[in-house]
């Protein structure tokens, strides 16, 4: 595996409670090299800007964090910085054992296996794999996914059991980021809802930040 000390950061959110079980941070990683129709967070898409964060910086944010069990990795496209995002995870649980990972992929996890060794390391370190592009005319209000064609894969028995569990949307959660601007966090019940909801927020003199999880 790569050595990789930075990491390219669109976004992190400490606490979030509809991208994955249980209460998490999200991490959303700046660029991706797939252009999804419908994308909800364009801004995530170039390879340019974003914040650069060591891995140190991360893992100190991450074990900072008491009441989450473990870590969405979002985007941007997590696995065009797998060796920097395996390296965290390994970072984070050498102080927090039990620390969870989670991650959303524009790739299908079989193209993924059969990828770098690094996209492999990173598949090894994970619970649960969110795979697939996102597909507009296959939107659904399905769990942590927006179009039917993503599956959530278990990766080990840590979340097994949501298996057995009703496989309908969480929906989304807005937050106050310190600045007093609003964000928002999760997978959109039905298409255009980001543009939908800047509308109405601008008509009450909010402004939205862009927040950066995608529909696919």
């Amino acid at each position: 595996m790569a050595e990789v000390t930075r990491l390219s950061v669109a976004r992190k959110l400490d606490h979030c409670t509809v991208l994955g079980p249980g209460t998490r941070a999200v991490l959303w990683v700046q660029g991706c090299p797939l252009r999804c129709r419908g994308c909800v967070a364009a801004e995530t898409l170039p390879f340019e800007g974003g914040t650069a964060y060591t891995v140190a910086e991360l893992t100190d944010w991450l074990c900072g964090l008491p009441d989450v069990e473990g870590v969405t990795l979002s985007g941007g496209e997590p696995f065009s910085q797998a060796a920097g995002l395996a390296a965290l995870l390994d970072a984070v649980r050498v102080r927090r054992p039990d620390f969870g990972a989670m991650a959303y992929s524009g790739f299908r996890y079989e193209a993924l296996c059969k990828g770098g060794p690094d996209r492999r390391a990173l598949l090894r370190r994970l619970d649960l794999l969110v795979d697939g592009p996102y597909v507009a005319a296959r939107h659904a209000g399905l769990r942590w996914r927006g179009s039917a064609n993503q599956r959530i894969l278990a990766l080990t028995d840590r979340y097994a059991h949501i298996r057995s569990e009703p496989d309908t949307g969480a929906g989304v959660e807005v937050s106050m980021e310190p600045d007093g601007s609003l964000s928002w966090a999760g997978v959109p019940p039905t298409p255009g809802f980001r543009e939908g909801l800047e509308a109405q927020l601008a008509a009450r003199g909010f402004v939205l930040h862009a927040q950066a999880r995608r529909e696919a």
